[in-house]
């Protein structure tokens, strides 16, 4: 979920939780080294996280519940342990909690918020807790909360995640059960299954059922399920259910203490489309897009946050403009004119908006096309080499195993070997070519490539969701104008007519200049007039540009007679 703000009513919101695991090259005991701002050796791998240098850990502190061993309030005790009980390359080591603290309190308020949240919803279901507060520059506080995967017993002993479940069977009927729960109904008759050779194959079958056809066992591995059955107190832990009650909780506690403190300020779990929000929310940047912006490199992630947070803005300010002219419409002509051409603005930014998306959109396609068909033609050629490598190498080993009374053979050998290093080196050379096109010094750039293509399609699924909130905010700013349009009596619509043309040209420099701040050097004067044409073409509302409408507007509103041009030159006589 994306941070977000609501002026004057909604603090910062901000809740991620990510699984800390082995199989992404990740530790527990550096990630814990990190949040405290401390040094941690890791048992597991003899590696020591130093992170004593870096500042803004204002507060640490480790929670654990009753049955967990008390030389775990050491931190160092408690991550290797976890360390410890994980023996698979791929393990699931803790699950991490970032969350964003209320700027509108203080350290003591943090921790109470904290406490409050660990104590109900973390170390009451059996969790070991370590918590730590960031703060730097007084704008970003957030805290790192820790918790263990792995369930303790009553005597602090890990308990097990998963359970080998065996797959039995009765008659024709197949079960899973556990090796408890299999002593219990071994006596109504049900077996394990094994492997037995039946003529070239390996077939599963009950014992009793083998001895009767005399077939062979080959694995004394009864049939099982692939994963196991997980505990049930990881089942919940791991659930969907448990990170939404927790979104809630987090909401919960902070809003609690800052009604506590009289703050009028208050964070909400729920996503915009939830709370019926039209403005886009940002998406998440990651530690990395921010270091990339401090050294001074523009990360795509933040960019299109900014653009997002300025398209948000500009819209509010459009649709508080809006509301508060429909509410004083009723039957006075100028706030008429003045809410259908503030409306009216409200529709070219919005297209405008449309149209740039749309730019953005054919732009990444088009580089995704071109991405797409490199990686393709890199792939392939990559694969060729591969295959006629280990080709040169075979026919190589036969060679080197060939007596010297083969000399044909050799020389036939040597020719085929000459004619594949060849072929490889015209290989290497497209794939240089190709390496070059795509901006790669070297194969292991390819890699970022294949990661800016991935951002480009996640950039795309967003700009597409954009277009879709657009067009229906669009159709419902449409619908207000024909609204207040169709409601003007026909006696009043020359005088609003007249009132529009005296306001739309000012109203509609306001916006000119509210874009121009908006996109900045991606600005384009050109697309400006392209989304006003199609505004007013959407509209039929064109003539009000047109100035002989408006002088037989104003020449009817004096009740002056029109003068032809014969009558003008018999005057003129």
């Amino acid at each position: 979920m994306a941070d977000h703000t609501e002026v004057f009513k909604i603090a910062i919101y901000h809740f991620e939780a990510k699984m800390i695991s082995r199989g992404t090259g990740r530790s527990v005991v550096a990630a814990a080294a990190y949040a405290s701002c401390s040094k941690i050796c890791n048992d597991y791998d003899g590696v020591t996280h130093d992170y004593t240098r870096k500042h803004g850990c204002v507060y640490s502190e480790i929670f654990l519940p009753s049955n967990a061993p008390p030389e775990w309030q050491d931190r160092t005790e408690l991550w290797n342990a976890v360390e410890a009980a994980e023996k698979a390359k791929d393990s699931r080591l803790a699950r991490e909690l970032i969350v964003a603290l209320p700027v509108e309190v203080g350290l003591d308020e943090w921790k109470s918020i904290l406490k409050d949240f660990i104590s109900e919803q973390c170390v009451n279901k059996g969790m070991c807790a370590d918590v730590s507060i960031h703060d730097t520059d007084g704008h970003n506080p957030h805290s790192h909360i820790l918790l263990t995967v792995r369930p303790l017993d009553d005597k602090g002993e890990w308990q097990a995640k998963t359970q080998k479940e065996y797959l039995c069977k009765r008659g024709d009927e197949e079960r899973g059960f556990t090796a408890a729960e299999f002593k219990t109904v071994q006596a109504d008759g049900w077996e394990k299954q094994y492997q037995y050779k039946v003529g070239k194959k390996k077939v599963y079958m009950t014992p009793l059922e083998a001895e009767q056809q005399g077939y062979e066992r080959v694995s004394k591995y009864p049939k099982s399920t692939r994963y196991g059955r997980q505990n049930p107190i990881c089942a919940e832990w791991n659930s969907e259910k448990q990170i939404l009650q927790w979104r809630k909780a987090w909401e919960d506690v902070t809003n609690r203490v800052l009604a506590q403190k009289n703050i009028e300020a208050r964070v909400d779990c729920r996503s915009f489309k939830e709370r019926d929000i039209d403005e886009q929310p940002t998406i998440h940047e990651g530690v990395t897009a921010r270091i990339m912006e401090k050294r001074g490199i523009v990360s795509d992630r933040c960019k299109l946050n900014r653009q997002i947070s300025k398209d948000n803005v500009l819209l509010r300010d459009l649709k508080a403009s809006v509301k508060k002219l429909t509410e004083k419409v009723k039957n006075s002509i100028p706030n008429i004119a003045s809410a259908l051409e503030s409306i009216r603005n409200n529709l070219i930014a919005i297209q405008y908006q449309l149209n740039f998306n749309a730019n953005q959109s054919s732009v990444l396609k088009k580089e995704n096309t071109v991405i797409d068909l490199l990686l393709n033609r890199y792939r392939s050629i990559v694969q060729n080499i591969k295959a006629k490598v280990t080709e040169r190498k075979k026919l190589q080993s036969e060679k080197n195993k060939l007596g010297s009374m083969h000399i044909v053979r050799h020389k036939k050998l040597a020719a085929q070997i000459a004619e594949l290093t060849e072929d490889i080196e015209v290989l290497k050379s497209r794939k240089n070519i190709v390496l070059d096109d795509m901006q790669c010094e070297n194969d292991k750039q390819v890699s970022d490539i294949e990661v800016r293509l991935s951002k480009n399609v996640d950039v795309l699924e967003r700009l597409d969701k954009r277009h879709t909130e657009l067009s229906s905010e669009k159709e419902n700013a449409r619908s207000e104008f024909e609204k207040i349009r169709t409601e003007i009596t026909p006696d009043d619509i020359d005088a609003v007519q007249s009132e529009r043309s005296k306001i739309w040209r000012d109203k509609e420099k306001i916006l000119l200049t509210r874009l121009q701040e908006v996109y900045s050097d991606k600005y384009s004067y050109q697309d400006f007039k392209v989304a006003v044409e199609t505004v007013d073409n959407e509209l039929n509302d064109k003539p009000l540009r047109d100035k002989s409408i408006i002088k037989r507007i104003q020449r009817n509103q004096r009740n002056v007679k029109p003068v032809s041009k014969n009558e003008r030159r018999e005057q003129e006589r």
